[in-house]
């Protein structure tokens, strides 16, 4: 498998080579320092060295693959047109670093400024375009490899959880092969930076749960002035997760729930010295409200082939709660194959139904979470939730809602594998008691047998 693997990005490369040129040896560059980097990681931490190396080399492959295939045949426009956005505050940042431009025109000044939500991604963009030049699919590659990196951070994020590698294995290779996962984080687009950072954060609380490592709260701090850069109001669903974790899931004990709050403290103060909790708050005040989330989710909804719920008022508690069912049935289960009506729905049909298939098994995994391992699971299982019941209430699109959905379905894997886990498990104690009735069965016809011959002589 790795071969092909290996071979497989050969052929990748070779077509960046070709498409591009130069632009396509930078994206191969980048590429390479990013999985190098990914690879000293896996083989410091020892654990299912060559199993994650060969989910992170696929992963890697079909996210460089399908992104060559959007960048070869121009199609960023059908699966993700925010990417030429991107490029041009992209561009026009690195003109500004390189003292190309002044920021004294209105776009200058908007790609330039910290305080509209996604700046992030304009900034890291403008930072690739200053080192390599102007060059989308090296920031496109970039995103890509990252999205790739997620997979087996997963493992060992889920490996926390459950303390189980079969489970790891399973979520890793799910969230590496699973065609949304691929299709949004082989893009210039904030979804698979998102994903990444979301389970880096919560590998991080998980670690700081069984032991407090400075470095780990420097990852923590840093991942969560990722996620405020790209998508603020995730901010604080992920700030009440980590506080849950590190006060409630850490407090066996008043000396556990010292130490909890005295890493909370630490982590806010770390994010107020960086100004990043003003930035999201002031970004909360200007977007946060329920009039303005009617208004967006009002103009989502007005697509003719993938808006739905047009009528729906969430402007006020009631209407928003009151939209909860409706919405969180788009969120999970959409596109639904009997309402397609143009081709980008239809051709996510195979994956959706595979998706309700994996429902089930999901929903085994989570009642065997919280039987068994609710302590560990409190800070994926609060933000899951909390982030399910927002989207529930703000979408009002079809696509949205499918592109959105990865951000929880990352996690849900987890449980997807859990629930496999026990049936793989209940499968093999079953063959093992069908194997030791045989072997029982045959050593007494064995003893019967040989009682009567010795009765015949």
């Amino acid at each position: 498998m790795r071969y092909f693997s290996i071979a497989g990005l050969a052929i990748v490369f070779c077509g960046m080579l070709l498409s591009e040129g130069f632009g396509g040896l930078s994206a191969i560059l980048l590429v390479s320092l990013v999985s190098a980097a990914v690879i000293v990681v896996i083989r410091s931490k020892g654990q299912d060295v060559d199993p994650l190396t060969d989910i992170f080399l696929i992963a890697l492959l079909l996210r460089l693959a399908f992104g060559l295939f959007i960048h070869v045949y121009e199609l960023r426009e059908f699966f993700g047109g925010d990417a030429f956005t991107y490029d041009a505050y992209g561009v026009q940042i690195a003109d500004v670093l390189a003292g190309k431009a002044l920021v004294t025109d209105s776009f200058s000044v908007r790609a330039m400024s910290t305080g509209t939500p996604g700046w992030g991604i304009h900034f890291l963009t403008g930072f690739i375009y200053y080192i390599f030049g102007p060059n989308l699919l090296a920031a496109q590659s970039f995103v890509g490899a990252i999205g790739a990196a997620t997979a087996p951070l997963l493992y060992y994020c889920a490996k926390q959880i459950f303390n189980n590698s079969r489970v790891g294995t399973i979520s890793a290779m799910l969230y590496a092969m699973f065609p949304a996962a691929v299709v949004w984080s082989s893009q210039l687009l904030k979804d698979g930076l998102m994903v990444f950072l979301l389970v880096l954060s919560m590998t991080m609380v998980l670690g700081i749960q069984k032991r407090f490592s400075w470095p780990t709260i420097v990852t923590l701090l840093s991942a969560l002035a990722g996620i405020i850069a790209l998508r603020f109001y995730i901010f604080y669903l992920v700030a009440i997760s980590v506080v849950g974790a590190l006060v409630i899931g850490r407090a066996k004990d008043s000396a556990s729930l010292v130490r909890g709050f005295a890493v909370l403290f630490i982590i806010a103060v770390g994010l107020i010295g960086s100004g990043a909790i003003g930035t999201a708050s002031d970004n909360l005040q200007k977007f946060g409200d329920l009039e303005l989330l009617q208004r967006s989710r009002k103009d989502l909804s007005k697509s003719a082939d993938s808006g739905f719920g047009g009528d729906v008022d969430i402007s006020t508690t009631e209407g928003a709660l009151s939209n909860l069912p409706t919405g969180f049935s788009y969120l999970m289960f959409a596109p639904f194959p009997w309402e397609a009506t143009s081709l980008r729905q239809s051709v996510t049909i195979p994956e959706t139904l595979i998706w309700w298939a994996m429902f089930p098994i999901m929903l085994m995994g989570l009642a065997f979470t919280l039987r068994s391992r609710l302590r560990p699971s409190i800070p994926v299982l609060t933000f899951t939730i909390m982030l399910t019941l927002a989207y529930s209430v703000m979408q009002g699109n079809v696509g949205t809602a499918y592109r959105q959905r990865i951000q929880i379905q990352v996690f849900l894997f987890m449980f997807v594998a859990a629930g496999a886990v026990l049936l793989l498990e209940k499968n093999e104690n079953n063959r093992m008691r069908q194997v030791a009735a045989h072997r029982k069965s045959a050593e007494r016809l064995k003893a019967l047998s040989s009682l009567s011959r010795e009765g015949g002589e």
